[in-house]
């Protein structure tokens, strides 16, 4: 069993509840024990600090000092809150001076950061740590014959850190293969979505949105599959005002990567959340029960 501090982030208990459930869905089953940090709170989000980058550096550090003290790993599933906590993880250990005008905010609660803390993207973590071998051991239902584009997005592995192609990333691509899908190849795959322009400049984003799925059509994609909370609303919730803006038709489910990973392993769809995608992944479950149902024919 390998141990790790967990940080969920908000969006995996509120907008992305797929997310956050098929993350602890999936844990155990690959031998994970994620040990969800105490009293952690927002990490500060990148639109913070833009605004006052003191006071988003304190706002993640807070984090930090709490996931310090555990002595484990601190491992988060969203894209954002990763790039958010590893970015001021890495400005503290740079000019002295901002880490002790951290300390002296963090003093006021009693905590105090000593810049000890490894902060992981989740899909690194079973990339390197649990590694795609052991996953595929542990199929029980794979994906055989599934089409999956698989989609990064931009904070993921940009800029580089250190463990996959800011380029031509292949983690996710990789997952899918061991899970006995077919990741198409997606020249869009670390392209931006729109993020959170969607609010303030919704047809912008709504034109990036549609070059993302069009991409993944033409190569034969049957579903998309991202790590991004984000990524996946944008992806999932507005395909219908892509389709009422530019008369098209899309219909493909967005799925969590580690709904796709649960879904092989065995567990119920329900456990994952499933139910609370936009675009109904119904087609993804039946493809895999009724993969699941042929292996045993076959057997």
């Amino acid at each position: 069993m390998k141990y790790y501090s967990y940080f969920p982030g908000c969006s995996a208990e509120s907008t992305a509840k797929g997310l956050g459930l098929s993350v602890l869905a999936i844990a155990k089953p690959l031998d994970m024990e994620l040990i969800e940090l105490e009293d952690w709170t927002c990490c500060g989000s990148t639109p913070y600090g833009s605004l006052d980058e003191l006071e988003a550096i304190v706002v993640a550090a807070r984090n930090l000092a709490l996931a310090e003290k555990t002595g484990l790993d601190l491992v988060t599933p969203c894209s954002s809150c990763f790039v958010t906590l590893y970015g001021a993880n890495l400005r503290l250990k740079q000019p002295p001076q901002l880490m002790g005008q951290v300390n002296e905010a963090l003093a006021v609660i009693n905590l105090e950061y000593h810049g000890e803390v490894r902060v992981r993207h989740l899909m690194e973590v079973l990339f390197n740590d649990i590694t795609p071998e052991v996953i595929e051991a542990k199929v029980v239902s794979g994906l055989a014959g599934l089409k999956v584009a698989p989609y990064y997005g931009c904070q993921m592995v940009r800029p580089d850190y250190g463990f996959d192609d800011p380029e031509n990333p292949q983690i996710l691509d990789r997952i899918v293969e061991s899970l006995g899908g077919e990741a198409v190849p997606y020249p869009l795959k670390n392209r931006c979505c729109g993020g959170s322009l969607i609010i303030s400049e919704e047809g912008l984003a709504l034109g990036l949105i549609r070059k993302l799925l069009e991409n993944a059509v033409e190569n034969g994609a049957q579903c998309l599959t991202t790590p991004c909370p984000l990524c996946q609303t944008n992806l999932d919730a507005y395909q219908s005002k892509v389709n009422s803006k530019f008369k098209t038709n899309y219909n493909l489910p967005v799925l969590f990567i580690t709904q796709l990973i649960g879904l092989a392993l065995g567990l119920d769809p329900a456990s994952l959340g499933l139910n609370t995608n936009i675009v109904s992944p119904s087609r993804v479950i039946n493809h895999v029960l009724m993969a699941k149902f042929y292996a045993k024919q076959k057997g």
